[in-house]
């Protein structure tokens, strides 16, 4: 069991952010742990979260409320049974600059990953998208770990009204990045891999992961190398490698 630091967090409409006692284990951005909701059968499944962040023996992670296990996680108290890190995370471009683009829940691994590359001399650049000003979370962490922020609303609510792949479209026409970051929704990420052009380009998937293992192939997904498991031969991949379309 891992111990939970403090309550559950509320940082949005409906996203809370949990804060646990990792003793001494080791982490890269983009991995993922896994909590069991209960401490029954009902709900069954472990859910998957990326990191949000790991520094100081502890590991944050965000959780949006969609359905009743993670309903049940973002009221825990004292002790939650996690297991991880786990998974393959981000490569961590050493130099040069970084554009890093996030959609909705999908921008917390990109938090953990801005803050790496920052601190190895990478100008980092984040974008992150929203449907309203009420779901965009700890803008002061990423305002903390990158040179620039940018948040787009579908509804214009907050920063620039659109989506936030028209916002990547504009700066990849006016800016050089050496690597492109994404995690969000499939669509996000295909059109971003899209606009990528020549730039080196990962993308986090987001497909639910039974076991974190890769014993249930719950989480497999389609590459242009065969049948992969997310949970193990991810939950990162070049993005130009997963044929996006079958995601669904």
């Amino acid at each position: 069991m891992t111990r939970l630091i403090g309550k559950p967090e509320e940082v949005a409409r409906d996203h809370y952010m949990l804060r646990l006692d990792a003793g001494d284990a080791v982490s890269a951005p983009g991995q993922f742990v896994t909590i069991k909701p209960g401490e029954g059968t009902d709900p069954l499944l472990r859910r998957p979260f990326s990191l949000f962040d790991h520094h100081d023996g502890v590991i944050e992670i965000v959780v949006r409320v969609v359905g009743r296990g993670t309903g049940l996680i973002s009221r825990a108290g004292g002790e939650l049974d996690m297991l991880g890190p786990m998974g393959r995370g981000f490569s961590l471009e050493r130099a040069g600059s970084a554009l890093l683009v996030g959609g909705g829940v999908g921008c917390a691994p990109l938090n953990y990953l801005a803050r790496a590359l920052k601190g190895a001399g990478t100008r980092v650049t984040m974008l992150f998208g929203a449907s309203s000003s009420g779901f965009v979370y700890c803008r002061d962490e990423f305002i903390r770990n990158s040179h620039d922020f940018h948040v787009t609303t579908d509804d214009g609510s907050e920063g620039r009204g659109g989506t936030v792949v028209s916002l990547m479209a504009e700066l990849l026409a006016a800016e050089k990045y050496d690597r492109i970051y994404c995690c969000g929704p499939t669509v996000m990420m295909k059109k971003a891999v899209e606009l990528a052009g020549p730039v080196p380009v990962e993308i986090s998937v987001e497909n639910y992961f039974g076991c974190g293992f890769g014993i249930c192939a719950g989480c497999t997904i389609e590459t242009t190398s065969g049948l992969k498991r997310a949970c193990v031969h991810g939950p990162v991949f070049d993005g130009r490698s997963v044929i996006l379309g079958s995601l669904g």
